[in-house]
């Protein structure tokens, strides 16, 4: 006999003929009707298990392994995750380290590559379960792009749909202008910064003077469809309902009263960019507002931005600083 036990072989072993022998599997010893069932939740498919999973896999085991000894019908649910946007990062770096990139590869090339890893990292996290030695029912593995899950979602999606549960409409979501895609909001990282407000004047429309706003996006002053002040700020009072003409674009707005306009902040007076910012994609739905979009896909002005079409926004910027500084509309 050795003197050491050695796990490597023998574990291996007992867990791929436990799981021939159907110990694992659904219903598996089951002496009642109860039921009990976990589903695992996904991992995704961007690395490797780590010592979360471990720890939760290891408190799901002891909780199944303990219903299944009390003759419950039990299932434990493999399967594992696409992950998406996070996904093709992963790779998209390890392109750049092989010295090319997703747009040089193509669209075909790309998405077999993408599935060749997805491939190879759902083997490697399947066997890790394996070693951890969890009693799923690996011969119900799932990945949340098989046909079979993606019909599924599908079906429930038009069950939701003929029950009036879904309805279809406008809203403002983060976008990546280098992966030219939607990125949910788990996946956004917030840094706080240092940043400089730009005070503008923008003249009422009955030449009865200016009303100041502050922004640190000169850029976007170009989409801008109202100015919003709060009911309860006796500086503007007597400006609620009136136009002012919003500059370079020179485009009557209104003028209108809501309460999310910080009484504090800049100047207390806020022009409301629908198309690009989410407080003011929630003043403008509101108030009826229009919505107008300046910004592109590709981070860029776009066509409805006018001659400042094709810019970045930094250039725009400047552009837009330089005008109201000609129009003597730049307060500081």
């Amino acid at each position: 006999m050795e003197p050491l036990y050695k796990p490597q072989g023998v574990e291996e072993r007992w867990q791929r003929a436990w799981e021939e022998e159907g110990l694992y599997a659904a219903g598996a010893g089951a002496r009642q009707d109860a039921t009990f069932v976990i589903c695992v939740p996904p991992p995704n498919v961007t690395g490797a298990l780590h010592m979360g999973h471990a720890l939760n896999g290891s408190i799901q085991d002891l909780l199944i392994r303990w219903h299944r000894l009390r003759g419950f019908d039990t299932l434990w649910q493999p399967g594992y995750d696409h992950a998406g946007i996070a996904t093709q990062n992963v790779v998209e770096k390890q392109l750049v380290q092989e010295g090319t990139s997703r747009k040089e590869l193509g669209r075909e090339a790309f998405v077999e590559r993408v599935w060749e890893h997805l491939d190879a990292t759902g083997k490697t996290i399947m066997g890790q379960f394996r070693r951890l030695g969890a009693s799923l029912d690996y011969s119900r593995e799932r990945f949340t792009m098989d046909d079979a899950y993606i019909e599924a979602v599908m079906r429930f999606f038009v069950h939701l749909w003929e029950r009036g549960w879904l309805y279809r409409a406008n809203r403002l979501v983060n976008w990546c202008p280098f992966h030219e895609t939607s990125i949910s909001d788990l996946e956004v990282e917030h840094v706080e910064v240092d940043d400089a407000l730009t005070y503008a004047r923008y003249p009422f429309a009955d030449g009865s003077g200016t009303l100041t706003i502050a922004t640190v996006r000169p850029a976007t002053i170009l989409a801008d469809v109202a100015v919003a002040v709060n009911p309860n700020d006796e500086r503007y009072r007597n400006a609620i309902g009136k136009e002012v003409i919003v500059p370079f674009v020179e485009r009557r707005v209104p003028v209108i009263a809501d309460e999310r306009v910080e009484l504090g902040f800049g100047s207390g007076a806020l022009k409301v960019t629908p198309g690009h910012d989410a407080t003011d994609f929630a003043i403008g739905a509101d108030h009826g507002l229009p919505v107008l979009t300046v910004i592109g896909p590709n981070g860029q002005m776009n066509e409805e931005a006018g001659e400042l079409a094709g810019l970045t926004q930094a250039e725009a910027d400047e552009r837009v600083l330089a005008w109201l500084k000609e129009h003597d509309q730049l307060e500081k």
